[in-house]
C-alpha cells in the first residue's frame, strides 16, 4: 500500500513514497538507513517539513523508538543537583516537557507544546521563549552514513546555531538516534529571559517561576498564535514559523523594527514585523492557502491545498518583505522534493 506523506506531516501535504520503513528500535533504524542505497528520508513528527506533490523518490524510514533512561550521577539527593536524560530519538518531544516537569528537571519548560520528535530537535537547534535545545544536549548519538558507524558527538561538535546545526547542515551524513540532556533539577524554571513570557508570568525578565506555571503560560501563549496543534483549527495545519528571524546588521534593521543583539555583534529581528509591514497581513493568502490568522509566520493549508500553493504564497512573502526591506527571509522547515 502507498502511503502518503502528507498523512505524516503536521501541514498535511505531501505526495507517496517509493517504499516505507518503520523502525522502533535503534539496530532497526541503523539497518533501515545502512542496507538502503538510494534516498532516506528520515520521518519524525512531519512537523518541520515541506513535501513536493511528486512525494519522495526513495526510503522514508518513519522513527518509532521509544526510550527516556534518567541518570542523576550518584547525587542522593537529586532535588536540587543535575541529571543526565538520555531520550530515544522517537519519543514525543511535548511528552518529554511534560516528563521533566513531573521530575523537576529544569530547562526545557519553555518548549512546551513544541509538535514533533526529540530526535528533530538538536537538528533544528528548537527554541522557543528565550531557551533552545543547545543550552541542555549534551550529546548526540548518530548513526554516520559517511563512516557507516554510530558516533556519539558533543554538543560542541553538533556547531549549534540559531536554528541550524551540523545536522540540518549536513542532513543527508547523520541520522539522530538519541539525545543527552543535562537538566538542573528543582521546582523553579531556569531565568526567563524572554519579555513577553516574562510579562504573562507577572514576574521580571531574568526571574523564575514555578515550572508548572511556565508550561501553561507557554502553551496559552501559543494557543493564541496558533501555534498549539488542533486538527480542527486550520491555523495549526502548518510547519509553525515558516521563516527565520533573520540575524543582520545593526545598520541594515528598518527603522522601529525590533532587534535583540546576537552573540557574533550582529542583531536578529522579527521576520513577523517584516511581513506584516510589507503588506502581508494576518490572514493573507490565496484560496487553500493563507497567512495563519493569529500569526503572520505561520503559512497554513486551509484544506484542500498542494504543496505548490503553499509554495507560490511563500515566495510571495518572501520576494515582497526583500523588495519593501532589502532583506531576504530564509525558511526554517526542510524542503523535500521541492524549492523555494
Amino acid at each position: 500500500m502507498t502511503e502518503l506523506l502528507a498523512d505524516h506531516t503536521t501541514l498535511r501535504l505531501g505526495g507517496p513514497a517509493s517504499s516505507w520503513v518503520r523502525a522502533t528500535t535503534t539496530d532497526e533504524m541503523v539497518a533501515a538507513v545502512s542496507d538502503t542505497s538510494g534516498h532516506v528520508l528520515i520521518l519524525g513528527g512531519g512537523s518541520n517539513m515541506v513535501v513536493s506533490d511528486a512525494g519522495f523518490k526513495g526510503t522514508v524510514v518513519e522513527v518509532a523508538t521509544t526510550g527516556v533512561h534518567a541518570d542523576y550521577e550518584g547525587d542522593p539527593d537529586p532535588t536540587y543537583g543535575t541529571v543526565l536524560v538520555t531520550v530515544a530519538a522517537g519519543e514525543s518531544w511535548d511528552d518529554l516537557v511534560v516528563r521533566a516537569l513531573e521530575h523537576g528537571w529544569v530547562g526545557i519548560e519553555a518548549l512546551a507544546g513544541i509538535p514533533g520528535q526529540v530526535g528533530a530537535t538538536p537538528i533544528q537547534n528548537v527554541g522557543a521563549y528565550g531557551q533552545d535545545v543547545a543550552q541542555t544536549i549534551v550529546r548526540v548519538q548518530v548513526w554516520d552514513r559517511a563512516r557507516g558507524a554510530i558516533r556519539t558527538m558533543t554538543s560542541a561538535e553538533c556547531q549549534f546555531g540559531y536554528r541550524t546545526s551540523r545536522f540540518k547542515v549536513a542532513h543527508r551524513r547523520f541520522v539522530v538516534l538519541a539525545v543527552t540532556f543535562r537538566f538542573q533539577t528543582g521546582t523553579l524554571s531556569g531565568a526567563v529571559t524572554h519579555a513577553e513570557l516574562a510579562n504573562a508570568l507577572g514576574i521580571k525578565t531574568d526571574g523564575r517561576a514555578p515550572l508548572v506555571d511556565v508550561r501553561e503560560v507557554v502553551l496559552a501563549l501559543r494557543r493564541r498564535k496558533g501555534m498549539v496543534l488542533d486538527p480542527t483549527d486550520h491555523d495549526t495545519w502548518s510547519v509553525g514559523s515558516f521563516f527565520v528571524n533573520p540575524v543582520i546588521d545593526a545598520a541594515e534593521v528598518p527603522p522601529d523594527a525590533p532587534a535583540r543583539p546576537e552573540p557574533d555583534g550582529r542583531v536578529s529581528t522579527s521576520a513577523a514585523w517584516l511581513i506584516e509591514r510589507a503588506g502581508f497581513p494576518k490572514g493573507y493568502g490565496h484560496g487553500p492557502v493563507s497567512l495563519s490568522t493569529k500569526h503572520s509566520l505561520a503559512l497554513t493549508n486551509r484544506g484542500g491545498a498542494r504543496t505548490d500553493d503553499l509554495l507560490e504564497l511563500a515566495r510571495e512573502v518572501r520576494d515582497g518583505v526583500e523588495r519593501t526591506h532589502g532583506i531576504r527571509l530564509t525558511n526554517e522547515p526542510v524542503l523535500v522534493g521541492c524549492t523555494l
